[in-house]
């Protein structure tokens, strides 16, 4: 049995008057499961006959078939049935009042995986501006934070640099479930939807996934077990560069290589510098796709070996800096659009700051970074503390 159950699984067992009565519509993915790896859609469906009226879908399709940025999903149905299925990553980002029209209620049962940069967290946040505006309910059926709700890290979005990677002030590694981010938006935010949040039985702050005793589905193509979740928050740094994330291959994120790379002088300027819980076993590998696709990248792969000592954001950022100061003439930046943001450099919106990449180009030492974020960082954890559902 889990240790955990998840917010699905209560929100089944002891459902609200309402949800006997009103029309209801589920945002969901392929990870929408229950301990035994049955979809949502299908649980809904039985426990409430005739009530589920739409479906919502987030980046990558209602089953993770589309694989990385900009590429749109389509409106469709329900395998035969007349059930719409409207796609929140394509010609529209939030659902419109023609979408909404068909429900009261939108069930949002997600697996955030903890990076400011997952864009399944602003399709959340579109979905309650949404239901505020038409005067629609939201209940977030919660789920783990896969990376555990302790550590934070990182440095919060400038206001200029909003965007689907990064709509509010909040750093790289988040500590909230999907859940608290909801409630800290709508109240903090000022959204001022009408939210409930079904909350997990079991979980605890420090739990990491593979601690529930829940199943992991991967929640996108690129997400397919823990092990890389754990080192996203940072790995997702080279999607703004011409250095390969692993695209292509069957460890994404993990990965990371160009064929310009001396893996030698890297690690030397890895190593110097202690990064603890982490270690970089050097690779050679040939995407299948993406980046480099069908060349010999030089790079490495990370194993997380203390993840309580891991810093992923960190540890990316020294990794970035040391190789844009040992290839300066043959790394680059990669150039707009990302995630339907067409003026921006993509990796200011992931970094949600120029001045962190220019100090990079500066070499300026990541952890005197580090401490010009501090304060920013200190007041978030403050900011987060009312809207904590798991103390």
């Amino acid at each position: 049995m889990p240790k955990v159950n998840i917010g699905l699984t209560n929100f089944l067992e002891s459902p609200p008057d309402w949800a006997l009565t009103d029309r209801l519509g589920l945002l969901c993915n392929p990870a929408s499961v229950d301990e035994r790896y049955r979809h949502s859609i299908d649980l809904i469906a039985q426990r409430f006959p005739g009530r589920l009226k739409a479906i919502f879908t987030p980046q990558h399709g209602l089953f993770a078939e589309k694989q990385a940025n900009m590429i749109a999903s389509a409106h469709t149905t329900y395998q035969d049935s007349p059930l719409p299925v409207f796609s929140l990553y394509g010609e529209t980002r939030k659902p419109t009042r023609e979408m909404m029209a068909h429900i009261d209620t939108l069930l949002v049962d997600l697996q955030d995986v903890g990076t400011r940069v997952y864009t399944f967290i602003y399709t959340l946040s579109y979905c309650m501006e949404a239901a505020a505006q038409y005067d629609k309910r939201v209940v977030i059926l919660d789920r783990p934070n896969p990376l555990g709700g302790q550590q934070i890290e990182g440095n919060c979005v400038d206001e200029s640099l909003h965007s689907f990677v990064g709509r509010y002030a909040i750093p790289m590694r988040h500590g909230l479930t999907i859940g608290e981010f909801g409630q800290l938006i709508n109240r903090h935010f000022q959204i001022n939807c009408r939210l409930t949040v079904m909350p997990m039985l079991g979980w605890r702050r420090s739990m990491y996934f593979d601690e529930t005793g829940l199943p992991w589905v991967g929640p996108s193509p690129n997400m397919p077990t823990l092990a890389t979740a754990l080192v996203y928050p940072g790995q997702v740094l080279w999607e703004g560069t011409n250095v390969s994330e692993g695209r292509g291959t069957t460890l994404p994120f993990e990965l990371f290589g160009a064929p310009y790379i001396d893996p030698a002088t890297i690690g030397r300027a890895f190593d110097t510098l202690k990064v603890p819980g982490v270690q970089l076993r050097r690779v050679g590998f040939e995407p299948l796709a993406d980046k480099w696709q069908a060349s010999l990248c030089q790079g490495f792969h990370l194993h997380v070996t203390q993840r309580s000592r891991y810093q992923p954001y960190r540890a990316s950022l020294i990794l970035l800096q040391a190789i844009l100061n040992a290839h300066h003439r043959q790394f680059a930046w990669t150039q707009p659009p990302y995630e339907y943001d067409y003026i921006n450099l993509p990796i200011d919106l992931i970094l949600g700051s120029t001045e962190i990449r220019r100090s990079i180009e500066a070499r300026i030492p990541v952890d005197e970074l580090a401490e010009s974020w501090a304060g920013e960082l200190k007041s978030y954890d403050e900011q987060r503390q009312p809207y904590l559902l798991y103390k």
